[in-house]
């Protein structure tokens, strides 16, 4: 008789086998089988969250446009200053184009893409991922309109949060911020540099290389702007203030234009100013710290040992987040998800994981035994588990059977803050949907929103796992861009490790 476990092991070969995964004198243990059939549908879950930015586009949409309950809009954006700043996205929810997260999430698409390009392509996805790379890379081109000007924020933030509508019909003001050498914002200019050099990374082995020059010169010129004129960025306050101060941007942008130019006056900056970087317990559009440390720990791995202290970071950032480490400073749900606050929460988790990810390779393809934290020590194979079991929960592995992500698995939210998802398409709907019928017809209504924002996903579930599916509950309700752009990231380290022989888990 056949035991059940050859049986698994046999189906395991073959899954690997169809998926092009499985190589000569692999083995897959039993434990190994259950928790691959097991896992969540990765290669699926990538493309949605990489299609979501298809439904968060300001502009003139394009003719392969896949969400097609969006239409044009946003056409006139910068007119009043004579400038272009048509394009780019909305953020979350709303219809306010914000440039210091849309910086920091074409910043985190282009990094998904560097670090797991063998993974998106094998996906499938990489065409697409590119796509929305430069959709929000080339707003922040136009943004930049000289070397002492970057244009922060279209939209009167304010005014937007007091209308309910599709950003089709949008009829509030779209004022202009921006930042100057007289008014300067170094953690927004900062963070565009690192955007644009991250993206010129993905770019830069074109045929056609205008893009990757223009990407190029654009970040080198940010980051002296941001440098040289130093300020805290507060024009767009009370939206995405920054708390953290700059340094984590500059230290951020070096990093990134180290890496895309080995230029020596970059890494000086790294190594002149490691003392401003101490340890963190978050990865987050207002703070950069652990980026540049996880960019700077590369760099020192590869022989760059003055830039020892970043790595030091970098491992009390990992205990702060395992689970036993005898430091933990982020506390996990009874489910099991890391829990850094209460409003948004996905995206500290997100970011978390996404950070975890690729540490977990850098410290394998190093040779690295792993990380010492004060109870426990903590294998690469064991901090990618970890990492892999946060997505698994976003997915629809948690207390709840659901997926945090809009159109995956049959649960999911279906009435999250989302203007343009819980409003009838134009296309539907062809009249004008104004301000007050949307608050007063669409926003209050228990009906799921009439467009699935497929991809989308939402702040999550609070600090005991529950999750209401509250259209007007934004802190829990609510997509960002920002989740989604370390998402991509996460997931597809995750689809990588589930064809690769595991040798322990968390």
């Amino acid at each position: 008789m056949v035991s059940m476990t050859a049986i698994k092991v046999c189906v395991f070969m073959a899954l690997l086998c169809v998926a092009g995964g499985f190589r000569a004198g692999d083995t897959a243990t039993d434990g190994d089988v259950l928790r691959r059939l097991s896992s969540p549908d990765y290669r699926k879950a990538l493309a949605k969250a990489i299609l979501f930015f298809e439904g968060q586009r300001s502009g003139r949409l394009l003719a392969n446009q896949r969400v097609k309950w969006r239409g044009d809009s946003a056409l006139t954006d910068g007119q009043d200053e004579n400038v272009n700043l048509t394009g780019g996205y909305y953020d979350a929810g709303d219809n306010v184009k914000f440039g210091f997260p849309m910086a920091f999430t074409v910043t985190l698409l282009s990094w998904s893409a560097i670090e797991y390009r063998g993974e998106v392509a094998a996906a499938g996805q990489l065409r697409h991922l590119r796509s929305a790379i430069q959709w929000g890379a080339d707003f922040l081109l136009r943004a930049h309109t000289s070397p002492t000007t970057l244009y922060t924020q279209v939209g009167d933030g304010n005014a937007d949060h007091q209308c309910w509508e599709r950003p089709e019909d949008m009829d509030t003001p779209r004022t202009l911020y921006k930042i100057t050498k007289n008014s300067p914002g170094s953690e927004a200019a900062g963070e565009a540099s690192a955007a644009l050099a991250a993206a010129y990374m993905v770019f830069k082995n074109d045929k056609d290389k205008a893009l990757a020059t223009q990407l190029l010169a654009a970040s080198r010129s940010l980051f002296d702007f941001a440098n040289n004129y130093r300020g805290s960025f507060q024009s767009s306050c009370p939206f995405y203030c920054s708390y953290s101060g700059f340094q984590d941007e500059l230290l951020w942008a070096s990093a990134w234009l180290f890496r895309a130019t080995q230029d020596g006056k970059y890494l000086d900056f790294l190594q002149d100013n490691q003392g401003s970087s101490g340890p963190a317990n978050e990865f987050s559009w207002d703070n950069k710290f652990a980026g540049a440390q996880m960019l700077a720990t590369q760099e020192y791995l590869d022989g760059r040992t003055e830039l020892v202290n970043y790595k030091t970071s970098l491992d009390s950032f990992v205990c702060a987040l395992m689970p036993n480490s005898g430091n933990v400073q982020i506390r996990t749900t009874p489910g099991g998800l890391l829990f850094t606050r209460d409003s948004v929460n996905l995206q500290y988790t997100a970011t978390a994981t996404l950070l975890l990810s690729i540490y977990s390779k850098t410290l394998s393809s190093s040779g690295s035994s792993g990380v010492q934290c004060s109870a426990a020590t903590f294998s690469p194979d064991q901090i990618s588990s970890f990492a892999t079991s946060q997505v698994d929960y976003i997915l629809g592995k948690n207390p709840k059977s659901m997926s945090y992500m809009v159109g995956f698995s049959s649960k999911f939210p279906r009435r999250i803050h989302h203007r343009g998802s819980s409003i009838p398409s134009i296309k539907v709907l062809t009249r004008k949907v104004s301000c007050n019928e949307g608050f007063s017809s669409w926003f209050p209504t228990s009906d799921p929103n009439p467009n699935i924002h497929v991809g989308a996903i939402v702040g999550g579930p609070d600090g005991n796992d529950q999750f209401s599916d509250n259209r007007g509950d934004s802190s829990h309700s609510e997509p960002a861009t920002y989740i989604n752009a370390a998402f991509v990231g996460a997931c597809a380290a995750a689809m990588g490790q589930q064809l690769e022989p595991v040798v322990s888990s968390y």
